[in-house]
């Protein structure tokens, strides 16, 4: 269906692609994955507009091949009075209405040659999008995302998620032959994220979705394309199966590694000890011998292995603090009532303590950013923060705490940096280097202002830290990252997240908000909540020997034991045939 070679492509400012290649093919389903500004969206952009780019290397697509689009940023026209069927449904009544009208035309009409060429043009276009079930696929779609309740309502009440999976059904059930979706998952809630994995699951068209969503990831796709450093990587296979490759490969190369080093090493040796020689004896056959060991020292560093798939370089995450605070109240929440439209939150009472790391959970709407803001804001009667806290703020809303039209620099000069060196010092951590520091926000990737604002919560040294929805549009790797920097951090935490794996990975319990009001959950009882709903009875505890035996093999990496690592991945993979 579609097929790109040795597709190369750059900004003024920055190389994205240099001789990549893929195909995508009839029933795949394709994860694309790679780090933050490597250049995926781009990539999409340039299938979906082949005309307005100029790039070298060849893109082929079926002439007839159609494309659906849903963009990672959701746009409605709130002026618009449409139900969510009249939003799903709108090619398939824009066709109905059309054949009505020609029918009624044809009525009174003395020229009706024209008018039947019509009419069999719009039932064919009827045809193509299956309209004699039309009505009944919208059900049935509205029904596997647990949104048939939805159908009269309103598009403009809806939450974000909810008019998320609403565009995601209006796009598959105009049936593209290819259906392009860019981090779909962003913002959604557990629930709204389980409705997108069985839509994506039932599709039966070709899919190429944007995620960095682990569960997603773990349980919707049959291909990888994976983006990195100007190269592509085709796998076909699930998620868990490429990952347990590319473990598979770092051995190897690990091993390979160690023993090139050690040849080099014994290299060096013989290198020195020739020089030596040479000072005192200046025979031609000993400056023979000395030149051709530099010259096959210099073949064993040409050769060294390279894996731009395998090692990929994580941000280092770090939350520093000032000034611990020990053993006290830092954040109290009395009698905290919220409304808009109309009442969200009621009657809402928790304290956070000085090393407390919570999750604070609920459904898309019911309130959460707005308390969380409201605790930064500290200008409510029933919130009270401890005088000697510092607070720290990432909003899911990334202008809301970074200025578009600054500048990487410009932007840290304004959270207190002093210099232009120790702002490239301290990003370089982060992944920011070279020119990219002097580029706009506005034009960077959502994953990289997340990066960005996580740097400057980094940065600020405070003992309590408000993330709402830290890991939206960030990579795997840096979610991994910032799992670690949270585990290590010394201060309070409180995180709305619908990243499922970062809660159960960094936080110490949950805030639920249940019926209006937030209720205090064990880590325990909500990880059992969860696999009780969405998985199989014996997956926690196989996810469970999965990541133990993963720890175990990274341990025996660290110690070159090749031979224990070998061993354990034999029982790793037989953990991933059961997930």
């Amino acid at each position: 269906m579609i097929k790109v070679e040795n597709l190369s492509f750059s900004f003024p400012q920055k190389e994205l692609y240099k001789n990549i290649s893929f195909t995508l093919e009839e029933a795949q389903h394709c994860a694309f994955i790679g780090t933050s500004g490597s250049g995926k969206s781009t990539l999409i952009d340039i299938l979906m507009d082949t005309e307005r780019y100029l790039f070298e290397g060849l893109l082929e697509m079926e002439p007839s091949c159609t494309l659906g689009y849903v963009s990672q940023f959701s746009h409605l026209d709130q002026t618009k009075e449409t139900t969510v069927f009249e939003y799903i449904g709108e090619e398939f009544i824009k066709i109905q209405n059309e054949i009505q009208s020609i029918c009624t035309e044809m009525e009174t009409s003395s020229d009706i040659e024209p008018l039947l060429e019509k009419y069999q043009l719009a039932l064919d276009a009827f045809d193509s999008i299956g309209g004699d079930h039309f009505e009944s696929n919208i059900n049935k779609k509205l029904n596997l995302a647990n949104l048939l309740k939805l159908k009269d309502s309103r598009v403009s009440d809806l939450s974000g998620g909810e008019f998320k999976l609403i565009q995601v059904m209006k796009e598959m059930l105009n049936s593209p032959d290819l259906m392009i979706m860019d981090e779909p998952d962003v913002f959604l809630d557990f629930e709204n994220l389980n409705a997108l994995k069985n839509l994506i699951n039932a599709h039966k068209g070709i899919l190429l979705v944007i995620t960095h969503n682990r569960y997603l990831l773990n349980h919707c796709f049959n291909k990888i394309i994976h983006l990195e450093n100007m190269e592509i990587q085709e796998f076909d296979g699930r998620y868990l199966e490429y990952n347990f490759s590319l473990l598979q490969t770092k051995i190897e190369l690990q091993e390979l590694t160690v023993a090139e080093k050690e040849e080099m090493e014994r290299n060096e040796n013989i290198i020195d000890n020739l020089r030596a020689i040479a000072t005192y004896n200046s025979e031609a056959s000993r400056g023979r011998a000395l030149k051709a060991r530099v010259r096959f020292q210099e073949r064993l560093e040409a050769r060294r292995l390279k894996a731009p798939f395998v090692d990929i370089k994580q941000p280092i995450i770090s939350f520093g603090i000032d000034h611990e605070i020990q053993d006290s109240v830092v954040v109290n929440v009395n009698n905290y009532s919220v409304a808009f439209d109309e009442l969200l939150l009621e009657n809402v009472n928790f304290e956070i303590k000085s090393t407390d790391k919570v999750a604070l959970i609920g459904a898309n709407g019911t309130g959460k950013t707005t308390l969380l803001r409201e605790i930064f804001n500290n200008n409510h009667d029933s919130i009270e923060i401890n005088a000697d806290a510092k607070v720290a703020y990432l909003s899911q809303l990334q202008g809301e705490m970074l200025k578009d039209s600054n500048t990487i620099l410009e932007e840290f000069i304004d959270a207190g940096f002093n210099t232009y060196d120790e702002i490239r010092s301290y990003l370089a951590n982060y992944g920011f280097e070279g020119e990219i520091l002097n580029q706009k926000i506005a034009s960077l990737s959502g994953g990289e202002r997340n990066i960005l604002q996580l740097a400057k919560v980094s940065g600020s040294k405070a003992n309590v830290l408000l993330l709402d929805e830290p890991t939206s549009h960030l990579d795997t790797y840096t979610q991994i990252a910032l799992e670690k920097a949270i585990t290590d951090y010394k201060g309070a935490i409180i995180m709305i997240s619908h990243d499922f794996y970062s809660v159960v990975n960094g936080m110490d319990y949950v805030l639920i908000i249940d019926d209006k009001t937030i209720r205090k959950m064990s880590m325990r009882k909500f990880r059992q909540m969860i696999y009780a709903s969405h998985f199989d009875k014996d997956y926690l505890e196989t996810e469970q020997k999965k990541k133990s035996v993963e720890m175990k093999i990274e341990l025996a990496l660290k110690d070159t034991d090749f031979e224990r690592a070998k061993g354990l991945v034999d029982e790793l993979e037989a953990l991933i045939k059961l997930l």
